[in-house]
């Protein structure tokens, strides 16, 4: 990392991530994988006084890959996009943020109905993920209670469990509440946006459709880490099985004391598409189960499993990590079925059918 002090009061920063991966999955006509990816970041913060801060972040994602089966067929392809550009104002108890950013929320961790605005796979180490352009404010409470107000414009691709496009030109808006509870904390979210179908030939078309969403969360700490995550979608235009959306997250994890400490999270997402509200007649179940263990300081294993109980298909995912002196070192082994339910797709991130084995090696300066 390179900082350099302009002012007394004002720190540049210049860091970024190189990372490098291949991969192969015999069951694909382009079995081969490899790619590069590379984010450089820059900020600067300009402290004003004893608790105003004014700060800047830019960073880049420029990325290429080849699908490959050798010698015989090949596919390329590249790009150079703005990955975070925002600028943040934060006083004693609130912040405000402006520009492509990423938002996240919620307390799931594997199968997430409140992962509205990003597109992180729990698959990847990196945790890569797009933003959206838009405006967010925060304020937090001496109880430890926070609101979240924002206002997103210009955003188009699907997000989390999206069931159609957003329309870009018109403005989304929504907020959250979240409040301590005995042991835990509760939040209530919404959001509003207006979308757009006409990419979809499989339902009528639509260019405007008004949609709302509903989230409920929760967590504990008792002694076994609980929590649910909740959200209902409507919308205004009859989309059949689309039209509303429900899901329901339950889960808990806990660390047993075996070895350098074992910890697993395990998950069920009930999710359900109807054209009348709350019927239920479509309903997926999908169960996670994720577990972890640090080797020694430099070494983790981890592993991840994912049952979808209507299709009968499993997901597996077992990951070595390594980490050297200025570099991290991954080996990653997988199973996916032909469609994966309940997991986010992430453009950032390949994920080829049936078994594979993926190598990867991540520079952070």
């Amino acid at each position: 990392m390179l900082s350099t002090g302009i002012l007394a009061q004002n720190k540049f920063d210049f860091k970024g991530q190189l990372s490098g991966i291949t991969s192969f999955s015999p069951n694909n006509d382009l079995d081969w994988f490899a790619g590069g990816r590379f984010i450089p970041e820059a900020s600067y913060n300009i402290t004003l006084d004893s608790i105003h801060n004014l700060d800047f972040n830019v960073a880049a994602n420029i990325w290429g890959s080849v699908l490959f089966h050798p010698f015989d067929a090949s596919e390329t392809e590249g790009n150079i996009e703005p990955y975070r550009i925002w600028a943040r104002y934060t006083g004693k108890q609130y912040e405000v943020r402006l520009g492509l950013q990423k938002i996240d929320f919620g307390v799931a961790t594997l199968l997430r109905p409140l992962q509205w605005f990003n597109q992180i796979d729990p698959r990847d180490p990196l945790q890569l993920t797009n933003g959206v352009y838009g405006a967010l404010g925060r304020y937090y409470f001496s109880n430890n209670a926070n609101i979240w107000l924002w206002a997103l414009y210009g955003n188009e691709k699907t997000r989390g469990f999206d069931a159609v496009e957003t329309n870009k030109n018109i403005p989304e808006f929504g907020g959250r509440f979240q409040y301590p509870v005995p042991k835990g904390e509760i939040a209530f979210s919404y959001h509003h946006r207006n979308a757009n179908s006409e990419n979809l030939a499989t339902i009528q078309q639509y260019e405007h459709i008004a949609e709302n969403r509903f989230g409920l969360d929760g967590k504990w700490d008792v002694t076994v880490g609980i929590w649910f995550e909740a959200t209902y979608t409507t919308k205004n235009k009859d989309l059949g099985d689309l039209t509303n959306q429900s899901l329901l997250n339950l889960g808990a994890d806990y660390t047993f004391g075996l070895g350098n400490g074992l910890n697993v999270v395990a998950e069920h997402l009930i999710s359900s598409f109807n054209k009348d509200a709350f019927s239920f007649k479509n309903t997926d179940n999908t169960t996670a189960i994720s577990t972890s263990y640090p080797l020694n300081f430099f070494d983790n294993v981890s592993a991840m499993y994912y049952y979808n109980w209507n299709k009968k298909d499993s997901t597996v995912f077992l990951n070595y990590e390594h980490q050297f002196k200025d570099l991290s070192g991954y080996v990653m082994l997988y199973y996916n079925p032909e469609v994966q339910q309940g997991i986010q797709n992430n453009e950032l991130t390949t994920n080829f059918s049936g078994p594979g084995i993926r190598l990867m090696l991540v520079y952070n300066y």
